[in-house]
């Protein structure tokens, strides 16, 4: 499956959007995708950042003249040009491509761009979005932030009812955050990180660092940025000045950079989920509008300390308020480090590539993730005998199983990511069902694609499924799978 990824960097807008876009690359393409990407030159060279990456295959739009048409979209004006005119760029670059999903993470497009796109490549329409500002028509629509309720959110904005997925599960983080070694705590403050985006367009680098002297720290101070930031010439000769303070520029990803340093200072972009994975107290500073929803609900979940405002004053106050405080810093690295995982890019690419869910017969090299499926603790709530399986007992069973020519046991994979199992046992030449998805890729709409490939490799003329008038997600998946229900916990269908 070929996937397009529209998305562009500026100083203006930062690096955030290209990076992120990155990460879901990586995971489409270790699922087996082949990934190519479309982008505009505005003023700052992402081409290159995605080819440094291993992606090859960029289309470079032609930099933009002026501010672009006149819009009624907030964002509007950092595509330097009008959606329509974009749209039709768009098209045109992949039209040899064939993508059977454009992914597009940008503030400036809306419903209109997807409808085009949609229309001109016959193809479906992601959407990486979480200010929900303005119309959206989209396939698949992912929203990394903490929120309340995620579809009431978006729900004044949507054109269709796209799949969504929603919250910190679904973080677009780089391949390198899920194994890196993580934070390991201390009680005191030995050096602090700051990292406020990739382009830092306003200069609160320099900010926080007065902010951070203000707040009497003595120790050691590392400044993360990239070679696109237009400060970087000031903000190298204020480090020069300061003792034990050092700047880097340009890492490949910054896991090491959070893990290395005791607190760190950042804005509320993107990057806030890294350091979470990493399991690092933070300090989040409001560096644009668009993140003045998520850093106070993350403040209010401590999950992460906020300076009440982006001053160099409030800054500090929050800094040497942490600083004396272990272990309120310890809550917060264990509530950020309990938030995400690190699989969110792959949670997504799965679900964009869900199509391409296949089975193969299962082995007993299985063993163990069948183990785990089985005895998940959000599984087991809905099983007729929910009660916990102990590995040997689950052995011997998975031997029976493999030996027995009237039963089907199969492992479905995305991409080679097994996702789930399916088992037949058949009697007569009907086949009674049970299937278990691996937690960690529930609600990605697996189900179906599961049930249909498991049926199709089952050989067998009907289907029964006992499912417990609690578990309403699988009477739905039954229900819309072409089964009858022939009683309360009871369902039936006959092979076509």
């Amino acid at each position: 499956m070929r996937v397009a990824i529209r998305v562009d960097g500026s100083v203006e807008m930062g690096t955030g959007h290209v990076r992120r876009s990155l990460s879901l690359a990586h995971a489409l393409r270790a699922h087996g995708a082949q990934v190519v990407f479309v982008t505009r030159d505005l003023g700052l060279d992402s081409g290159a950042i995605i080819r440094e990456e291993g992606f090859g295959e960029v289309r470079v739009l032609p930099m933009a003249e002026g501010r672009g048409e006149a819009s009624d979209i907030p964002h509007a004006h950092w595509a330097r040009v009008g959606q329509s005119d974009d749209a039709e760029h768009t098209i045109a670059a992949l039209r040899d491509a064939e993508p059977a999903w454009v992914v597009l993470d940008s503030y400036s497009f809306d419903a209109r761009w997807h409808d085009a796109v949609r229309g001109g490549l016959d193809c479906r329409i992601a959407v990486i979005d979480d200010l929900a500002d303005r119309q959206l028509s989209a396939d698949l629509l992912v929203d990394h932030n903490v929120h309340e309720d995620h579809r009431a959110k978006y729900a004044p904005v949507l054109q269709r009812k796209p799949r969504l997925l929603g919250g910190p599960r679904f973080g677009l983080l780089a391949p390198a955050y899920a194994e890196s070694p993580k934070y390991v705590f201390s009680p005191q403050v030995r050096s602090i990180g700051i990292f406020m985006g990739g382009g830092d367009a306003p200069n609160f680098n320099e900010k926080v660092l007065d902010a951070v002297i203000a707040a009497g720290f003595e120790g050691a101070v590392e400044i993360v940025t990239t070679s696109a930031n237009p400060h970087l010439p000031r903000l190298r000769k204020r480090v020069a000045e300061r003792e034990d303070t050092t700047i880097a520029t340009d890492l490949p990803d910054l896991a090491g950079f959070f893990a290395r340093h005791d607190l760190q200072i950042g804005a509320g972009g993107g990057a806030t989920w890294e350091r979470c994975c990493m399991g690092v107290p933070s300090v989040l500073v409001v560096a644009a509008d668009n993140q003045n929803v998520v850093v106070p609900q993350l403040a209010a979940r401590g999950i992460a300390a906020a300076a009440d405002e982006p001053t160099v004053e409030a800054i500090a106050n929050t800094v040497r308020d942490l600083i004396d405080a272990p272990e309120r810093r310890r809550e917060l690295a264990e509530k950020a480090r309990a938030t995400v995982d690190g699989h969110g890019a792959a949670r997504i690419a799965v679900a964009m590539l869900a199509d391409t869910l296949q089975v193969r017969p299962a082995t007993q090299g299985d063993a163990q993730a069948l183990f785990d499926w089985r005895n998940a603790p959000e599984n087991r709530a809905m099983m007729t005998n929910s009660g916990e399986m102990e590995y040997a007992g689950h052995v011997a069973w998975l031997e029976r199983v493999l030996a027995d020519d009237d039963r089907r046991l199969f492992v479905g994979e995305v991409g080679g990511q097994p996702v789930g199992s399916i088992r037949f046992d058949i009697e007569d030449g009907v086949a009674e069902v049970s299937l278990h998805l691996d937690p960690a890729f529930h609600g990605l709409g697996l189900g179906p694609k599961l049930l249909a490939a498991g049926e199709a490799g089952s050989g067998a003329g009907a289907f029964t499924a006992t499912v417990l008038e609690k578990n309403r997600p699988s009477q739905l998946l039954f229900e819309r799978g072409g089964y009858t229900r022939t009683g309360p916990e009871s369902w039936r269908k006959d092979a076509a």
